[in-house]
């Protein structure tokens, strides 16, 4: 039987204060890579939501809903900091726009579509990938100043919209190798891409909640559609205070040294989210 949701027990100590750590860590990573820490949310959640009664069947579903919705106050805290430092393209963030709105709704309900294993060996293909394209992809040498303005950019915003949707994540790990693979130096491209996981957050939580396909089984109180309320908001009060830390150090880290530590991080995120299963 799922415990109370309310209960004051030790698990569910435990269980928030997991939650508040990772959130730290996720607004942490959201300042310092560009990302909301959406896949370090993902992977504690895979651990933590059967514990509150979350059916195994539909754990990573939820997991990756709430981790969109607790992404959407990191992002938004991460984007601010960027914001303060003008840091943030807008010739090229308008272009992303449109597709990366209507990714977040269509990624989310394809997501809604898919069996919990199959979803979860996708996110973790995910990281492996990235965690690869980070250490060994080849890059252009970023030029000073430059902003991309392509009309490419609108479908590489719906492509980048719709995948994010499906892994829980805020498209930082797919719009900053983008970007900088454009030319962009990598401590802009961070900054344009927080707002960036800004719109895809928002657009595929709101598609999470009013879900298209009912759970196939109930879910315990405290879940708005595929959304786990108290996890969400515990995760997203903790990220935001951390986010300005992350943005100040990314200004001070070279770039070599980002990419390294953003293919380190995906790495580990992909190993935990197999290891859950």
């Amino acid at each position: 039987m799922p415990r109370p949701i309310l209960s004051a027990s030790w698990p569910m100590l435990l269980d928030l204060l997991l939650y508040v750590l990772t959130g730290a860590s996720a607004g942490f990573l959201s300042g310092l890579l560009g990302i909301g820490g959406g896949l370090l949310m993902v992977a504690a959640f895979s651990f933590t939501l059967p514990t509150l009664g979350i059916p195994h069947s539909e754990v990573m579903h939820v997991a990756v809903a709430t981790s969109l919705a607790g992404i959407v106050l990191t992002a938004a805290s991460s984007t601010y900091a960027q914001l303060r430092r003008r840091a943030v393209m807008f010739p090229t963030l308008l272009r992303l726009a449109p597709g990366l709105l209507l990714g977040g709704f269509i990624g989310a309900h394809l997501a809604q579509l898919m069996s919990g294993p199959l979803l979860r060996g996708a996110i973790a293909a995910f990281c492996l990938f990235m965690a690869w394209r980070m250490a060994f992809g080849r890059t252009r040498e970023p030029r000073a100043e430059h902003v991309p303005r392509s009309s490419w950019l609108l479908p590489a915003g719906l492509g980048i919209g719709t995948i994010s949707a499906i892994i829980g994540i805020g498209g930082g790990s797919l719009t900053v190798p983008l970007l900088v693979t454009l030319g962009v130096k990598p401590v802009r491209a961070v900054a344009t891409s927080a707002a960036a996981g800004l719109m895809i957050s928002l657009a595929g939580a709101t598609s999470y909640m009013v879900a298209l396909r009912a759970p196939a089984q109930p879910l315990p109180a405290g879940t708005l559609g595929y959304v786990f309320l108290p996890a969400a908001a515990a995760t997203a009060i903790a990220s935001m205070i951390a986010a300005q830390f992350g943005v100040r150090l990314a200004h001070r880290l070279p770039a070599p040294m980002l990419k390294r530590v953003f293919a380190g991080f995906l790495l580990v995120v992909g190993v935990l989210i197999v290891s859950g299963g």
